[in-house]
């Protein structure tokens, strides 16, 4: 857990915060205490969220839904406030590592522990899918490990931002590469088959310490989940064959929750959980855990409330990454609705979904989600963001968490070519006609040199702040189209803000709909050089040559 920052909030509804546990693509999560001493976590949506009417709605459906899921082997939904300026959900703290954090200190499960594993989650996925629900996003991260047995967490906000969020967002998420089923992948109806299929991926990696679908990047992992059997070695028995049955590509193949159930631990998780389910080094690590949460609320003492503003530590309030004004988040009783169908209807052409980034076990962000424009998109995440989510954001939106304009963390990667021009910029300048005209080119990403696809710009004439490019961005068959409102132009450099064009539909699912920032200078042999200067995107660049 981390210290709360200048400009975090300091309580949200009746909640005192302690800390901030994590964040990601979807938010933020805080540790929290009411009045009454009970401590949760809370987890608050990226502001930009707030600003959609139609998350709004569909937050306030999910999380009334998600208030209904009981059972042993999931963390309860207490509170919400959809109403709220930035719609925020609270549920039980659960005191142990997430079974990221677990196989990255400690290695695979033993073959006992991933039974129990299984059996729990197969029996939180069987109450989750009896109100008609579906989770969407099942992965590691979304997995606690405790003395009392394994906890699914994470309901209500990752459907919620099905239809607003974006895998450029780094972070918790609709779904994380390797761990999404086909199904989702390629944008059809979801049912509660594509949570079997993401629970079979998770067993996987318990038990094998690896993910079952392996790759550097998001496209990579996405096109194996699609068209490649998954990579199980290490893995043997029934457990093999049951991982496989839950990794069918047609989701009418995979078993149920309950016959999952059945297989791993015939007489149900409950028995075997109260008979020692966790090895003895994860023992002393729930331990460990539950100890530091009564030290931390022992030390907190009284839980003194105030209401109308954030306290930002003294002095006047600072704006923080949320953005002025800063406020407290009131709470409002959520009602009781009636259970939803589980299938979830196909998402809609040009938009995408997040992808969260795993977190290391200290809670950092692990480095490998990185954010896409409104092109293509590869990340890593999760959402796991950093919390799990994994964790990500949304490039080209100042004041958003993880935005594109924040500064380089120094990690020492190689600037990319033409990355500092110093050419004069000419206020109210047009496009020179010598870059008018249809460019190509392969792109690189300078932080960690792998491909980002093949890219065609059409640069037209126009004035500061009219729209003169439009770009196709291919990588492995998936097709983005954007176009570009000019910033500046100079003799030998034009600036554009890249955004998704409406009018040509893109790859379903799998492009962004948020705007980047793209630099052209012209090199002396007349081709251009391409640059991105945001490094949650890798800082693509390339050269593009004239049509």
């Amino acid at each position: 857990m981390q210290p709360l920052e200048a400009g975090e909030p300091q309580n949200i509804g009746d909640y005192r915060l302690l800390g901030r546990l994590g964040s990601g693509g979807m938010g933020r999560v805080y540790l929290g205490r009411n009045a009454g001493g009970r401590t949760v976590a809370v987890k608050i949506v990226h502001p930009h969220f707030a600003q959609d009417e139609e998350f709004r709605a569909r937050f306030r459906r999910e999380v009334e839904a998600a208030r209904r899921v009981g059972g042993a082997w999931t963390a309860p939904v207490l509170d919400a406030d959809a109403e709220a300026p930035v719609p925020w959900v609270a549920t039980g703290y659960v005191a142990g590592p997430s079974l990221t954090q677990a196989v990255a200190a400690h290695g695979p499960l033993p073959d006992a522990s991933v039974r129990v594993l299984g059996a729990g989650l197969a029996e939180a996925l069987t109450a989750v899918h009896g109100l008609g629900l579906v989770h969407r996003d099942v992965k590691p991260s979304n997995v606690l490990l405790t003395l009392d047995g394994p906890r699914l967490i994470d309901f209500g906000i990752a459907r919620a931002t099905d239809a607003t969020a974006s895998l450029t967002s780094t972070g918790v998420s609709v779904g994380s590469p390797g761990y999404m089923s086909p199904e989702q992948i390629l944008g059809k109806g979801v049912t509660s088959a594509a949570d079997v299929f993401s629970l079979g991926a998770v067993l996987a990696f318990a038990a094998t310490g690896t993910a079952p679908f392996p790759g550097d990047s998001a496209a990579s992992l996405l096109y194996k989940v699609v068209h490649e059997e998954p990579e199980l070695d290490g893995l043997e028995g029934d457990v093999r064959e049951l991982v496989l049955a839950c990794l069918a590509k047609n989701a009418a193949d995979r078993p149920t929750p309950e016959e999952i159930g059945r297989r791993l631990v015939p007489g149900g998780a409950a028995p075997a959980v109260a008979a020692g389910w966790l090895p003895g080094e994860l023992v002393a690590e729930a331990g460990r855990s539950a100890v530091r949460l009564l030290e931390m609320e022992a030390a907190s003492g009284p839980v003194p409330f105030t209401h109308g503003v954030v306290s930002g530590g003294g002095g006047a309030p600072v704006p923080g990454e949320f953005g002025p004004p800063p406020v407290s988040y009131g709470s409002r009783p959520v009602p009781e609705v009636p259970a939803r169908k589980p299938e979830v209807p196909a998402q809609r052409p040009g938009l995408s979904v997040s992808v969260a980034t795993e977190t290391s076990p200290s809670g950092a962000p692990d480095g490998r989600g990185r954010r896409r424009s409104c092109t293509l998109v590869l990340a890593v995440a999760g959402a796991l963001a950093a919390v799990t989510l994994g964790i990500a954001f949304l490039p080209g939106m100042p004041g958003m968490l993880g935005g594109g304009d924040k500064k380089d963390s120094g990690s020492g990667a190689a600037e990319p070519p033409g990355a500092h021009s110093s050419a004069p910029q000419v206020p109210g300048g047009g496009v020179p006609d010598s870059f008018v005209g249809t460019w190509t080119g392969s792109l690189t990403e300078a932080t960690t040199n792998q491909p980002h696809g093949t890219i065609t710009l059409t640069l037209a004439r126009g004035a500061k702040g009219e729209d003169v490019l439009k770009s196709s961005y291919d990588l492995m068959g998936v097709k983005c189209y954007g176009i570009g409102k000019l910033e500046s132009a100079t003799a030998d450099k034009v600036v554009v803000v890249d955004r998704t064009d409406p009018a040509r539909p893109s790859t379903p699912l799998l492009c962004s709909g948020e705007s980047s920032q793209i630099v052209l200078d012209r090199n002396p042999d007349g081709t251009l050089q391409y640059t991105s200067p945001s490094a949650q995107q890798g800082k693509p660049y390339g050269t593009l040559k004239k049509q």
